[in-house]
């Protein structure tokens, strides 16, 4: 089952939020260029199903990416208050890797591994957690085995466990994505545009997938282009505009004024 996949996570009390994040002053830029992300500050909490919205190059990937350590800030701090208090933005690369491991990540294109078999791409999450000896033969060790073969059950992936990663539809390589990460036990999951590709069926599938994750206690932050989408499943939203926030609330609270705000004219060709 599920609950049993993710290990001993308990739903949070909704009346209780236990912080997970704290980003101040969060900057960056890149050569020659103006700030991308332009001094950036919030909470992230656990359990939380956050939507970051803004017109293309308003900075929502950067944003991400910065969270995750992928990309390096230029400035400001990206604390993990629930664990040992660190700013990401400072971190050595030898304790980025396991950073990336509590704050996992699910792209847009997938990042599977094409000419592997779906089991094993799920397994590739637990790489922070193996030795490199084991990791460099593909050995794992049987509870990981077991809990791979539960996420895949759980998205209704598992008859296609054998199969190469590159035989899938998109809709399939993303559930097999999302199953990676969930691999590594993560506190935050983040998620570029999962669904920018895919089709309406796949679409219900991943953003339902992702909204049972937020219930399970994992902060979940993801980008989206659909405010329809915003609305249905998430529980906060982030607005950017020229990498600043300028809305954080609840998806109730896009007004016509917000939203123009965020798009100008491409608001009319929101869904």
């Amino acid at each position: 089952m599920f609950d049993q996949g993710l290990g001993d996570r308990k739903s949070p009390e909704l009346d209780i939020k236990t912080q997970v994040l704290s980003v101040k002053k969060l900057t960056k830029a890149y050569k020659g260029g103006k700030n991308v992300l332009d001094n950036i500050s919030f909470d992230l909490y656990e359990g939380e199903f956050v939507a970051v919205i803004g017109r293309s190059g308003a900075g929502k990937s950067t944003m991400l990416h910065t969270l995750n350590g992928t990309i390096s800030a230029c400035a400001g701090e990206i604390v993990d208050v629930s664990g040992e208090g660190n700013n990401v933005v400072t971190m050595p690369r030898k304790q980025l890797r396991h950073w990336r491991s509590q704050c996992s990540m699910i792209f847009q294109n997938f990042c599977l591994v094409p000419r592997l078999d779906v089991i094993t791409n799920v397994l590739l999450g637990r790489l922070s957690y193996t030795s490199t000896w084991k990791s460099m033969f593909k050995i794992f060790d049987d509870k990981d085995r077991v809990k791979a073969i539960e996420l895949l059950k759980w998205l209704k992936i598992l008859p296609h466990a054998l199969q190469r990663a590159e035989n899938l539809s998109g809709g399939q390589q993303q559930r097999v994505a999302i199953c990676r990460a969930l691999m590594q036990e993560p506190k935050i999951l983040l998620a570029d545009e999962p669904v920018a590709s895919l089709d309406p069926k796949n679409t219900t599938r991943i953003m339902e997938a992702l909204q049972k994750v937020s219930s399970e206690g994992i902060a979940v932050m993801v980008n989206l282009h659909s405010i329809e989408l915003v609305k249905q499943y998430c529980t906060r939203v982030i607005g950017l505009e020229k990498g600043k926030v300028v809305y954080d609330g609840t998806p109730s609270g896009l007004t016509d004024e917000i939203l123009h705000m965020l798009y100008g004219d491409e608001v009319e060709q929101l869904s």
